[in-house]
């Protein structure tokens, strides 16, 4: 069972619901993920037009939790801004946190994004921050008030997998206890997998779902790869060896002359 802040999940998959060819196939594909949490972005809604209406009546559909983000977000004031557009149109206090730095690889601006998460944690939200894999910058995150991080694996919609091993081990290594969601940048079934088998508690994924050829059978996929990757986690992976080691006993062998 995962747990985000006070929520209990089965599926440790989140997916996001962005750029899905049409509303039926990102409904399918949602089901066939077995995710009970979805990320959604305030630039999908309208307040003033309600032309977003209908994407929220799908997502309220689908029984799902969901994760308001603040996508495109550049400055601590438009995020805190978009923050509360998020709780007040879906109702809820759970907010992705975003506060990007640099357009290229969308990298977050750690400085802003401390300073936004403190103000919002302060302010009542459950706050998932869309960090790196610095050490210090998670440090401050939790001193200010977050109970969960958001790692990125690679630059969102790269679908390079996971780029810094070493930070990424190093990141869960330190903080053992803090739940923590590999986001951006997983391409394949098999990224989501060895985020999960290296002790990640979950996997966020958008585009290699939204831009696969098959949408609904890609959902699936992630889905198998993360319940395979949480149980050869929990099975405790053998240690790399630098020598091979035979896997046959040499014990009682016949020797000739």
């Amino acid at each position: 069972m995962l747990r985000l802040y006070d929520a209990e999940l089965r599926s440790r998959l989140l997916l996001g619901t962005a750029r899905y060819p049409s509303p039926s196939i990102l409904t399918e594909a949602v089901k066939a993920s077995g995710a009970q949490a979805v990320t959604v972005s305030l630039r999908r809604e309208s307040g003033g037009e309600r032309a977003g209406q209908g994407f929220w009546s799908i997502i309220r559909d689908l029984g799902v939790r969901v994760l308001p983000n603040t996508a495109g977000c550049h400055s601590v004031k438009e995020a805190v801004t978009t923050a509360h557009m998020g709780r007040e149109v879906f109702g809820t206090s759970w907010v992705k946190l975003e506060v990007i730095g640099e357009d290229e690889t969308l990298q977050p601006d750690v400085f802003g994004l401390v300073e936004a998460a403190r103000v919002l944690c302060q302010e009542g939200f459950e706050v998932f921050p869309y960090t790196t894999e610095d050490l210090i910058v998670a440090e401050r995150l939790l001193e200010a008030g977050c109970r969960v991080l958001m790692p990125w694996g690679s630059p969102i919609g790269s679908g390079r997998g996971l780029n810094n091993l070493f930070g990424l081990k190093a990141l869960r290594a330190r903080f053992p206890d803090v739940p923590m969601v590999v986001d951006a940048g997983i391409g394949v079934p098999s990224h989501a997998a060895q985020a999960v088998e290296l002790g990640f508690d979950a996997v966020l994924i958008n585009t290699a779902v939204s831009q696969a050829r098959d949408p609904v059978g890609m959902a699936g996929a992630f889905a198998q790869a993360v319940a395979a990757g949480r149980a050869a986690y929990e099975a405790g992976p053998m240690e790399p060896r630098d020598l091979a080691v035979p896997s046959t006993p040499v014990i009682g062998k016949a020797f000739l002359g």
